[in-house]
């Protein structure tokens, strides 16, 4: 599923992010979503969101849902 519509993301889904330093790679990182951070009902670059573990980035890919 796309991560870039804010509907499609709900805290506790599995996702992939691309973090702030990684944007020029576009290397993704996976963890589990624990709150949203972008308002906005969709985003073209992915909705931002915080991972359990603590890191911020905008979601690439729902990986289950």
């Amino acid at each position: 599923m796309d991560g870039k519509l804010r509907s499609n993301i709900k805290p506790g889904l599995e996702v992939d992010i691309v973090l702030k330093q990684d944007q020029r790679t576009g290397k993704t990182s996976r963890g589990i979503v624990k709150d949203l951070l972008t308002n906005s009902p969709q985003h073209p670059h992915g909705i931002k969101v915080r991972l359990e573990d603590g890191r911020v980035g905008r979601v690439q890919h729902i990986v289950n849902g």
